[in-house]
């Protein structure tokens, strides 16, 4: 940061930007190295948490858009890490469900995600991690109900 002028890297905003740059470079690599991408990551850590979900809630609690969450789903479908069935009762509607395959993929990039995070916060104690994360949550909520 030596050549980027002092008005730039004392806002949060540009840090944040270059950051979150640099975040999605490291989790995007580490992903790639289990055959898989961020929104697959997105799609099986809801399936786990919540359950079967059709693919609108997929894409409202994944926050993706609904062309992204069929891309991904048809992927992960692909590779047997999910399972799309007709919804009985409305046959528009498609239902997805996690798989075995499914759960292990997702604990490997749990644990991809992991040394990501580590990489990503290395300098930083385990308490200015843990104040960064509640600062960072407390941001985002702010934003998302404004």
């Amino acid at each position: 940061m030596e050549e980027t002028p002092a008005r730039l890297t004392a806002k949060p905003s540009w840090l944040l930007t270059q950051l979150a740059v640099h975040a999605h470079r490291l989790a995007s690599n580490g992903f790639g190295e289990v055959g898989a991408r961020g929104y697959h990551y997105r799609v099986l850590a809801v399936l786990d948490e919540f359950g079967v979900a059709s693919q609108a809630e997929l894409g409202r609690r994944c926050n993706m858009d609904r062309s992204d969450v069929v891309a991904a789903i048809n992927e992960l479908a692909e590779q047997g890490l999910v399972e799309r069935t007709p919804d009985p009762d409305d046959r528009r509607r498609n239902l997805v469900t996690l798989t075995t395959a499914g759960d292990r993929q997702l604990l490997r990039m749990e644990r991809v995600l992991d040394r990501v995070q580590d990489d990503l916060l290395g300098p930083l104690p385990a308490e200015d991690r843990q104040t960064l994360t509640r600062l960072l949550t407390q941001l985002l909520a702010h934003h998302q109900r404004g």
